[in-house]
C-alpha cells in the first residue's frame, strides 16, 4: 500500500497499543482490518486525504458481497472510523469521512451497483466484429434489460425468448415462472447474434440461446470469466460479478420512478421486503450526487 496510509496505519495501531493499552488480540484484530482496507485503497491509488464517505462505503458493500459477516462488517466500520478519528485529531487529514456514516444496519444490506458511463463502457467492450463478441454485447444487454440471475441467463432457451412483443419467459428459483420485458437494445443485440454468431456456434442444435465457444451450454463460471475480461477492458475498477449487473438493472429503474411491485415482479422477488433495498440505494446515490455537487455539503 502507499508508504504514507501505511504509516498512519502503523501509527495508529501504536497509539492504541501506548495510549489506550489495548490487548495484544484487539490490536491485531484492529490492524488486520486497517491492511485490508488499506491495500483496497492502494489498488485505487487513494491516499488518506483522498478517502471519501463513498469509497469506504463501495469498500464495506464489496466486503459484504464476499461474504463477509455483519458482525464483522461492523467491526470493520468502527476500526477504520477509529482511524479516521486519529488522524483528524493529529492533523494528517481535514475531515473525517467516517463522520456521517449511518448505522451498520442499512449499509450491511445496500448492493454495489454501476453508474450508468461505467455501463455504456461495459457494454461497448466486446468487439462486435467477432462471433463470441456479438454474444458477449447481446448477453451483457440482455442481462441489463431484465435483471436475470446468471443462472437464469444461461439457462434462457432460445423458445422463451419472444423478440416480438418483446418479452422473455424466465424459469427462475423453484421452478416459477415470470415474464420479463425486455428493451429494444436488447433486442437488436440478440437478432444480430442470432444472424450472425450463433448459427456457426451451434453445431449441436443446443436449445440455450447463448452457447459458449464449443457451442455447449456456457456454465455460470463460463460467463463470470467473460465478464471479467470485458470489465478489465472497460476500465471498471470496481468489483464486478453478474449480480452487480442485476443490481444496476433494478436501482437504475427505481431511480427512474419505477413502481417497487414491478421491479419486484421482474426480478423475481418472493417478498417485497427485498426489493426496497433498492430505494435505500437510489437514496445513497442521491446523497453522494449532493455531497460531489452542492458547494456547502
Amino acid at each position: 500500500m502507499a508508504a504514507t496510509l501505511h504509516n498512519h496505519i502503523q501509527d495508529y495501531i501504536a497509539h492504541l497499543a501506548i495510549e489506550r493499552y489495548l490487548s495484544p488480540r484487539t490490536l491485531e484484530s484492529y490492524a488486520r482490518d486497517l491492511r485490508q482496507f488499506g491495500h483496497w485503497a492502494e489498488m485505487l491509488h487513494l491516499g488518506a486525504a483522498a478517502i471519501e464517505r463513498r469509497h469506504i462505503r463501495d469498500y464495506l458493500g464489496r466486503r459484504r458481497e464476499t461474504g463477509l459477516s455483519p458482525r464483522s462488517a461492523a467491526r470493520a466500520l468502527s476500526s477504520i472510523r477509529g482511524f479516521f478519528r486519529f488522524l483528524v485529531a493529529t492533523e494528517a487529514v481535514a475531515a473525517d469521512p467516517t463522520a456521517d456514516l449511518r448505522s451498520p444496519s442499512l449499509w450491511q444490506t445496500v448492493p454495489h451497483t454501476l453508474g450508468g458511463a461505467e455501463i455504456e463502457a461495459l457494454l461497448a467492450a466486446p468487439d462486435t466484429s467477432t462471433t463470441l463478441g456479438l454474444r458477449d454485447r447481446a448477453m451483457f444487454e440482455t442481462l441489463y434489460a431484465t435483471g436475470l440471475r446468471v443462472s437464469e441467463l444461461v439457462g434462457l432457451t432460445t423458445d422463451r425468448v419472444r423478440l416480438d412483443p418483446g418479452f422473455v419467459r424466465v424459469v427462475g428459483k423453484g421452478r416459477k415462472e415470470r415474464l420479463v420485458p425486455i428493451g429494444l437494445a436488447a433486442i437488436e443485440w440478440i437478432e444480430r447474434y442470432n444472424e450472425g454468431g450463433r448459427a456457426l456456434l451451434d453445431r449441436d442444435r443446443r436449445p440455450e440461446l447463448f452457447l459458449n465457444h464449443r457451442g455447449g451450454k456456457l456454465t455460470r463460471q463460463g460467463f463470470w470469466k467473460i465478464l471479467r475480461r470485458h470489465a478489465r477492458q472497460a476500465g471498471i475498477k470496481t468489483h464486478l460479478s453478474p449480480h452487480v449487473l442485476r443490481h444496476s438493472f433494478a436501482t437504475h429503474l427505481v431511480e427512474n420512478g419505477a413502481d417497487l411491485r414491478a421491479v419486484q415482479m421482474m426480478l423475481g422477488h418472493s417478498s417485497l421486503t427485498t426489493t426496497e433495498i433498492y430505494t435505500h440505494v437510489a437514496r445513497e446515490r442521491l446523497r453522494n450526487l449532493y455531497d460531489e455537487k452542492h458547494p456547502r455539503a
